[in-house]
């Protein structure tokens, strides 16, 4: 009986509204064990997460029935509520709208899961928005300006 093989991974990017500095390094393990078994629980399998206090970074092996936004408008939805039940956060936490995303192939997994397990020290060279736009531009992905994350400059 046939069947379908894929490897399809995929590396996620967003950011908190505003770009605040709201992930506090006392709690985002748990965030991020959090968001792992929401993917875990859909389905996929996490390879690597990690977070700076503005943004978040992690890197799934996505099973080809799994819708990617739906799949990330969960986590951001559900980790939200987590964030606000447990009162980690005194401001208002909220992620902001729309994530980047970014496939490569399975030659290159072990350098992009290097890379997000990095974030800490990367961040110490490059901010967010150079990061990000590197990325963009690495990718190729067409977008407009005024539509990318609200920067703090």
């Amino acid at each position: 009986m046939p069947d379908t093989y894929t490897q399809i991974y995929i590396h996620v990017v967003f950011a908190v509204r505003g770009r605040s500095s709201l992930i506090c390094a006392s709690w985002e393990n748990q965030l991020h064990k959090y968001i792992t078994g929401i993917v875990q629980n859909k389905g996929q399998k996490m390879l690597a997460i990690n977070s700076m206090p503005d943004h978040i970074h992690f890197f799934i092996g996505m099973k080809p029935t799994c819708c990617l936004s739906d799949l990330v408008r969960e986590v951001k939805k559900s980790s939200n509520e987590y964030i606000l039940k447990n009162k980690f956060c005194p401001l208002k936490f909220q992620w902001q709208s729309g994530f980047g995303a970014f496939s490569y192939g399975h030659s290159q997994l072990n350098n992009v899961i290097a890379y997000i397990m990095s974030q800490k020290e990367h961040h110490k060279k490059k901010s967010f928005k150079e990061e990000y736009l590197r990325l963009l531009e690495k990718f190729q992905t067409e977008y407009k300006k005024e539509h990318l994350f609200e920067w703090i400059d």
